[in-house]
């Protein structure tokens, strides 16, 4: 397999939207593979079509790559502004289709009704992909309308991959039955493992195949015992998890981890720390140190 490590940046929290070109820049001189931007409305998360532009033209080689929030967009909008983003990053773009986070603040301000999330990006997906094939789409839906629809340019990457994360079984289901690609996060390895067997599961009821290099996981990490306020949140997302198994705290913890994964599977890393460091310069410096080497 393949192994590859990115860094996720989760906006606001970890630095100001000034400082992320610099930060770019550090991830490409590390070697690193790829930047990744989580997308929440509220939450002080980068716009991921206004900052990975930015991301395209600081680097050469890095791939840019965000958990795009779906419903709420229009499909051929979002389809179109995919497409250029891939064609200006000369085909570096990575997607991870996700129905946005399961706050009622945050839905409201997607503009969208909780319950109807799942279908709106069902319909969303096939439409879009036919978009990039080239296709002149008509199309009357539960939630979308197109007449004589088509788009240009095209996305350089053929095809576009969507990837899809999740850990309930509808959301392992949908990896399966439309991903490119399947990544959770928050879990450990075991549980990784048996979620890859589910999505594999569904792929084959309809006669597909995911690739198996296209599993990867969002690894957070911490440099030391996790604070109070770290438990606290870890625990209100995950109230059944042993935070020692979900969230290795020192060097050796971490790559027993990776090398958990690798072994449940998995080869493509997002890479978080539990909290901000104070120069991240050096963090990714220390990073680049510790993880890279397993690159292949």
């Amino acid at each position: 397999m393949k192994i590859r490590f990115g860094f996720t940046c989760r906006g606001t929290s970890d630095l100001p939207i000034e400082e992320f070109g610099t930060l770019c820049q550090d991830l490409e001189r590390l070697n690193f593979d790829s930047v990744w931007l989580p997308e929440t409305m509220l939450t002080g998360s980068f716009d991921p079509l206004v900052a990975l532009t930015h991301a395209a033209s600081s680097t050469d080689r890095l791939k840019i790559g965000s958990h795009v929030v779906f419903p709420g967009r229009a499909p051929v909008r979002l389809a179109r502004e995919l497409a250029q983003l891939d064609r200006l990053s000369a085909g570096r773009l990575l997607v991870i289709a996700v129905l946005g986070l399961p706050d009622a603040h945050e839905v409201a301000a997607q503009g969208v009704n909780a319950s109807e999330r799942g279908s709106m990006l069902d319909e969303m997906v096939p439409l879009m992909r036919r978009l990039w094939n080239g296709e002149t789409v008509n199309h009357k839906g539960t939630f979308f309308q197109l007449s004589e629809a088509s788009i240009d340019p095209l996305p350089l990457q053929k095809p576009l991959e969507l990837w899809f994360g999740g850990t309930l079984k509808g959301a392992l289901r949908r990896a399966g039955q439309i991903g490119d690609g399947y990544i959770p996060g928050l879990s450990t390895p075991n549980e990784g493992a048996e979620r890859k067997l589910l999505v594999e599961t569904a792929a084959s009821e309809f006669n597909r195949t995911i690739d198996p290099e296209h599993f990867g996981v969002n690894l957070t990490y911490s440099r030391g015992p996790l604070s109070g306020a770290a438990r606290e949140a870890l625990v209100q997302r995950r109230p059944d998890a042993d935070l020692d198994q979900l969230v290795p705290s020192s060097t050796n913890a971490l790559l027993e981890t990776i090398d958990a994964w690798i072994d449940a599977g998995y080869s493509k890393f997002l890479l978080r720390p539990v909290t901000p460091p104070p120069d991240w310069t050096e963090e990714l410096e220390q990073l680049a140190s510790e993880v890279l080497r397993r690159q292949t």
